[in-house]
């Protein structure tokens, strides 16, 4: 029997779109198809003939180039596929060497950070990238260097602190500090006190509850070695560190 536009268009229905209509148009003027009794469908063209394997053991000759264009891009998503692969390994390889996961100890630095709360931390920043004033850091405790604490650096080396009814003061200047609740506030007073050369001064945002710079003084630069960048546990805490500090800011 002939297979004609119309039983094509049955097959076609559906393809109201751009490609659908190429494909049919392509299909009912250019191929002209026929069936025997059980002799294989075949299609015959001019100057085209194409061979796929058809279904029910039977084979399909066609005009149509579209075998070697489906060759093209397996091919193109093989290559993909392997680039994504790739990509994927170079990018736990430099998680694997530049972040390193830790757990929070208590709420000093709360409301940022929580007890037993998970985070990242970046292990290399301070090769590239000098310590600046508002990083939560990780370093060695300075008592006790088999612990390490997280803390804020509040001054710089070489500057001088001073806490004021619970305002600090660095070099003579006010330093704001949005990520400090009023309620979490100590209303104490300490110093002036200039920090050494090669060393930070160091509080937790919990500022009545944090065991820092204070009571063990300035760490030394040597001693730190991480810079918090990422929390990943809880899951209502999922996210960057700076961008939940800003969030903490405008929510005062």
């Amino acid at each position: 029997m002939a297979i004609t536009s119309e039983l094509i268009r049955e097959i076609f229905k559906g393809l109201d779109n751009a490609d659908g209509a190429t494909l049919f148009k392509q299909v009912a003027d250019d191929v002209d198809w026929t069936v025997t009794g059980t002799r294989p469908l075949v299609g015959h063209h001019s100057s085209k003939n194409a061979f796929i394997g058809g279904t029910s053991g039977r084979a399909v000759r066609c005009s149509h180039p579209g075998e070697f264009m489906l060759s093209k891009y397996s091919l193109l998503r093989r290559a993909l596929s392997y680039r994504l692969l790739v990509a994927i390994g170079f990018a736990l390889v430099i998680v694997v060497l530049v972040y390193q996961p830790v757990k929070i100890e208590g709420n000093s630095m709360a409301p940022l950070l929580s007890d037993h709360e998970l985070i990242f931390i970046n292990r290399l920043v301070y090769h590239f990238e000098p310590v600046q004033r508002g990083d939560v850091v990780v370093f060695s405790y300075p008592l006790d260097r088999t612990k390490s604490f997280i803390k804020r650096i509040v001054a710089l080396p070489g500057e001088t602190v001073e806490i004021r009814q619970g305002l600090i003061y660095v070099s003579g200047n006010p330093l704001p500090e949005p990520y400090v609740p009023s309620q979490y506030e100590d209303p104490s007073d300490f110093g002036p006190e200039q920090v050494p050369s090669d060393s930070y001064f160091v509080m937790g945002d919990h500022r009545n509850t944090s065991n820092d710079s204070r009571v063990f003084g300035p760490v030394a630069s040597r001693s730190i070695y991480g810079r918090a960048v990422f929390a990943y546990w809880p899951a209502d805490h999922f996210g960057s560190l700076s961008a939940m500090w800003t969030t903490e800011a405008k929510n005062r």
